[in-house]
């Protein structure tokens, strides 16, 4: 896994966290969703890197 690939899967976790936060601070059922399938987005995309390295 590149360095470039794990700035961005975190990047794209972090994203989701605060559009989940701002989703629950407001109310926001869709933007709170929204940010926990982002982050889980990130977590397989992270997960499937790992096993790309792994047989490496």
């Amino acid at each position: 896994m590149g360095l470039d690939d794990k700035i961005k899967n975190s990047a794209e976790k972090a994203s989701g966290k605060v559009k989940e936060g701002i989703g629950d601070a407001t109310d926001n059922e869709r933007l709170e969703a929204e940010g926990q399938a982002d982050q889980t987005k990130a977590s397989l995309k992270q997960a499937g890197e790992n096993v790309k390295d792994a047989f490496k």
